[in-house]
Formats: structure tokens, sequence, C-alpha cells
């Protein structure tokens, strides 16, 4: 009992540095910043206390709306894109596949290069003299397909999907690879004895041993698509005409551009609890579906 009593505190007291720091610097600001979604504050002199009024107002705006619904874009597009495709690589590295040197420099890139990198690179791809894809589709004989891909409202979000999408496969393949390796091997060895086949084996044994991985990453892809800032920022600044504008940059704008911070205020606390909703209501539909 002592042993085990002495152990608590040990990994406590380990704990407590890092429990301070994130209590500082998260906890904190996010209750300071819904405090100040009450009030009409510029981030100078006086703050005057208003009430829900800047909740009530970023609610009835159209752009928040439209940036709720990029938003979601961007949610599903995560979640049925870096999942599946992550969990599909790591299944083929976990076979020593022959590609496997191609895939790890496509796939682990993004990790190494910032944001701002990233921006730029697809920016370019996208450029409708100089890019990439046009250049792609002229060589192919589809000239009439050249678009200006980051200029049309239409199709300038689906767009922007794909780089962030590319953006992040890596730290979940990083997730599924060590889930994987924790299968124990005997699992698939009583699955081939028993006659299964790989997509059996798949379903029954390995699907059933990373559940746990995949509900997590797909929390994760739901709280990070609702934080998606920085390639929009550098992409498009949430043009053209708000097409691609996000919640995240929709508050920075309302923020810092018109220097309305309690406005500001009101709206990330308003995406906390979306994502929460959102969250909370993945976790619902997984719990479900596992009961039936």
């Amino acid at each position: 009992m002592r042993t085990f009593t002495a152990k608590r505190a040990f990994v406590t007291f380990g704990l407590l540095p890092s429990i301070i720091i994130y209590t500082v610097f998260v906890i904190v600001p996010v209750f300071w910043s819904a405090y100040y979604g009450f009030f009409d504050w510029k981030g100078i002199g006086e703050a005057r206390f208003i009430g829900f009024g800047n909740f009530t107002e970023a609610l009835g705006d159209n752009i928040f709306w439209l940036s709720l619904k990029n938003n979601l874009i961007v949610v599903v597009a995560s979640v049925f894109g870096q999942v599946p495709i992550a969990l599909l690589l790591a299944l083929l590295l976990r076979k020593g596949t022959w590609f496997q040197r191609f895939v790890r420099a496509s796939v682990f890139m993004p990790m190494v290069l910032s944001s701002v990198v990233i921006g730029i690179i697809w920016s370019t791809i996208y450029h409708p003299q100089i890019g990439l894809l046009n250049g792609l589709l002229d060589m192919v004989g589809l000239g009439e397909w050249k678009k200006a891909w980051l200029s049309d409202p239409a199709i300038a979000m689906w767009m922007i999907a794909i780089p962030i999408i590319w953006n992040f496969i890596g730290p979940y393949l990083i997730m599924f690879l060590a889930a994987l390796s924790s299968i124990p091997s005997e699992l698939d060895d009583a699955a081939a004895m028993d006659g299964a086949s790989g997509t059996r084996k798949l379903i029954s044994v390995t699907l059933p041993m990373i559940w746990d991985t995949i509900k997590v990453t797909i929390v994760l892809c739901i709280s990070g698509s609702l934080k998606a800032f920085d390639l929009i920022y550098v992409m498009t600044n949430g043009g053209p005409a708000h097409a691609t504008e996000l919640l995240a940059s929709y508050m920075y704008n309302s923020t810092f551009n018109v220097f309305r911070y309690g406005y500001g205020s009101a709206v990330s606390t308003l995406i906390i609890i979306i994502s929460l909703i959102l969250i909370a209501g993945s976790q619902l539909l997984i719990r479900r579906r596992n009961h039936t």
C-alpha cells in the first residue's frame, strides 16, 4: 500500500509542472477570453459590459455561418480523408511494401515544414498561369479544365481541403503504426489458422484492437479542423468573397483587423462550444454504432 501511494505521489509530482503550465497558458486564457466576450472592448481603454451582445451579433452574422459551413467541410474532409488514408498507409507500411520510402517521404515531409511553406507550395501548384496542376492538365490534353483554382468561390474551399488533408496525415500515421505494433502476433496467427482472409482479419482482429486509437484520431481531426487557420491565411486569407473563410480566420479578422477584442473573444468561445458539440456528437454516434 505504501509503495502504491509513493508511486502515485511520484507520478503526481512529475506531472505537476506540465499541469501548471497547461493551466496557466491554456485553461486560464480560455475562461479569460470567455469573460471578455461579454464586453465591448477594443484592446485598450475601458471595457463596457454588454452581456450577450457579442454572441447574438455573431450568431446573426451571415459570414459567421458561412465560416461554420466551410469549417464543417474541412471537418468532413479531414475525418474521411486523413483517418482512412493514414490507416491504409499504416497497414501497407506494416507489411513492408516496396514503396515504403516514397510513402514515408511524401507523408512525413509536411511534419518538418512550416504551414507557411506548405501554403506557399500549394498556392504555387494552384497558380492559374505557372501552376503545376494547370500544367499537367495541358500535358494530358485537358486544357479546357484549367481554372483559377483558388479564385473560384464554388471550388476554392474544396481545393484548400486537399493540402489540409495532406498536411496532417503524418501524425495519425504514427499513431496507427504504434497501435498496430501493439497487436499481439498470436492473434494474427490464430486468425490465419482459422482460415481467415486478409480482409476478414482486418475486420475481426485489427480494427477492433485499434478502435480506441481510431476514436482518438477522430477527436483530434475534429478539434484540429475547427482550429485550422494558417493555411487559409497564407493561401487565400478567407477570400474570394469569404468563400474560404473559416471560424478561426473570421475570429482573427474580427479581432485584429477591426480591433474588436470583445467580439473576437465571443467568437472564440463559440468555436470552443461548437468543437465540444461536434466531438460529443461523434463519440455518441460511435458508441451507438458499437452497440448495434
